[in-house]
C-alpha cells in the first residue's frame, strides 16, 4: 500500500516536472519567434496540439501570453504572443555589418528580437529605411502597432554628440555625417528617437544587468570590426565632451602603421580591426570573415587563435592607460571578438595588469560581458526607459547624461 502511495506521488511529481518543462519550452519558443499560431508552436515544439491548445490556456489566465485571431494562408488561427503591459521601447543597434532590433516592454523583457546583415559600408538612408521596416514587423509579430511605441534607441558605432544626437567625429562612419538621424528615424516612425555610442549602451547593459552591475566604475572594451571602450562613472555612463570618451580605437599604436578612418596614422583600429586580423591569414587560410576567424580561433585553429591573442595584447595595452586615468574596479570584455573566450582575455588580461598599478585593497577585475552580442540592443533599450522615464527599473545606480535626440 504504501509504495503505491509512493509511487503515486512520484508519478505526480513527475508530470508537474514535465508539465512546467513544457510550460517553460512554450513561452521561450513564442519569445523567441515573437510570435506564432498554436499549430506552428506544435511544430516547432514537437508537443502535440492538445497539450499546445491546454497549457496556453493557462498561460493566457496567467497574464503570461496573450492571444489574437489571425489569417495564415487564408486560414484562421489563434497568434500567441507574449504579454506586454501597455507601451513599448526599441532598441535598434546599426553596426558595421549588422542590424539587431529588439522591442522591450515597461518590465524591461524583451519581447521580441531580430537581426539582419548589412553591407559593407552600407547608406545612410538604406540602413534606416531597414531599421524601420523591422521594427514595424516585430511589432505585427507581437501584435502591436506603431501608436504603442513610447521612444527608440540607437546605437552606432561612433562617438555621439548627446546635445544633438549627431555622429561628433567626421569620416568615422563614411555618409553618415552631419545627419540628424534621430530625426530623420522619428519622422519615419513617429515617436522620440534617442542615440548614442555603442560602447556606450553596451557600458549601460552591463552596469545594469551584466557583468560590472556590481560595481560603480566600470569600463566596458568592445572588441569588433572596431575596438571602442564604454565609461561607467559612479553608476553614470561618462560620454565626455561631444561624446568622444573612450574611443580607445583611435589612439596612436604604431607611428609607422596605415592611415585611419579619423585621418591619424597607426590607430589602435588600424592594428586590431577586421580588415587587419584577416589580412595576415590570407596565404594560409584563403579568404575569411571576422566571423570566421572569431570560429575558428574558439575551435582551435591556430593561426586564428594567434591574431586573436596578438590582437588582446595590444588592445590590453591600450585600456590599461584608460585603467591608470579612471581606475575602474572592472574592466568589461565585450564585443565579437571575446567570444573567442580566453584566448582573447588572457593576453587582454596580463596587458592590463603588467601595466595599472596593484591595488592591494581592491585589484581590478577584467571580466567577459554577460551579455554578449546583445548588449548594445539592451543599453538602447535602458536609454528609453530613462530618457522618458520609462517605470524606472530599480537600481543603485544613478541616471547617465541624457542622450541626444535628433532635432
Amino acid at each position: 500500500m504504501l509504495a503505491t502511495v509512493e509511487g503515486r506521488v512520484a508519478m505526480s511529481g513527475s508530470q508537474s516536472a514535465l508539465r512546467e518543462a513544457n510550460r517553460a519550452l512554450i513561452v521561450e519558443t513564442v519569445h523567441r519567434h515573437g510570435g506564432l499560431t498554436q499549430v506552428e508552436l506544435a511544430g516547432a515544439t514537437g508537443l502535440s496540439t492538445a497539450t499546445i491548445s491546454t497549457i496556453v490556456k493557462e498561460l493566457l489566465s496567467a497574464g503570461v501570453v496573450d492571444t489574437r485571431n489571425t489569417t495564415r494562408s487564408g486560414r484562421r488561427a489563434q497568434m500567441v504572443t507574449i504579454a506586454h503591459r501597455v507601451g513599448l521601447a526599441v532598441g535598434i543597434h546599426i553596426g558595421v555589418r549588422q542590424l539587431r532590433v529588439a522591442l522591450g516592454d515597461v518590465s524591461h523583457e524583451v519581447v521580441a528580437e531580430q537581426t539582419l546583415p548589412l553591407p559593407h559600408e552600407h547608406r545612410m538612408d538604406t540602413s534606416l529605411d531597414r531599421a524601420a521596416l523591422l521594427v514595424t514587423d516585430l511589432l505585427e509579430r507581437v501584435g502591436s502597432g506603431l501608436d504603442e511605441v513610447v521612444g527608440v534607441g540607437i546605437a552606432l558605432p561612433a562617438p555621439v554628440d548627446s546635445a544633438t544626437g549627431m555622429i561628433s567625429v567626421r569620416g568615422i562612419m563614411r555618409g553618415w555625417d552631419e545627419i540628424h538621424i534621430g530625426h530623420i528615424l522619428s519622422k519615419r516612425l513617429g515617436c522620440p528617437v534617442f542615440v548614442d555610442n555603442d560602447a556606450n549602451l553596451g557600458a549601460l547593459a552591463e552596469s545594469v544587468q551584466g557583468a560590472s552591475r556590481f560595481y560603480r566604475d566600470s569600463v566596458f572594451v568592445r572588441a569588433s570590426y572596431t575596438t571602442g571602450a564604454g565609461v561607467v562613472l559612479g553608476g553614470q555612463v561618462h560620454p565626455g565632451f561631444a561624446g568622444t570618451a573612450g574611443e580607445i580605437g583611435h589612439v596612436q599604436v604604431d607611428p609607422a602603421g596605415d592611415i585611419c578612418r579619423c585621418g591619424s596614422r597607426g590607430c589602435l583600429d588600424t592594428v586590431v580591426g577586421a580588415s587587419s586580423l584577416i589580412e595576415p591569414l590570407r596565404a594560409s587560410h584563403g579568404p575569411l570573415t571576422l566571423r570566421d576567424v572569431v570560429q575558428r580561433a574558439a575551435d582551435g585553429d591556430a593561426g586564428c587563435a594567434r591574431v586573436v591573442a596578438d590582437a588582446g595584447s595590444t588592445i590590453g595595452a591600450v585600456v590599461a592607460g584608460l585603467a591608470i586615468a579612471l581606475n575602474p574596479q572592472a574592466v568589461v570584455v565585450g564585443g565579437e571578438l571575446a567570444e573567442t573566450g580566453e584566448t582573447l582575455l588572457a593576453p587582454l588580461r596580463d596587458a592590463i595588469r603588467h601595466r595599472v598599478l596593484l591595488n592591494q585593497i581592491a585589484p581590478l577585475e577584467v571580466v567577459p560581458a554577460e551579455l554578449g552580442e546583445r548588449a548594445e540592443v539592451i543599453g538602447a533599450l535602458e536609454m528609453v526607459f530613462r530618457s522618458i522615464d520609462f517605470v524606472a527599473r530599480p537600481s543603485e545606480h544613478s541616471s547617465p547624461s541624457e542622450p541626444g535626440m535628433g532635432d
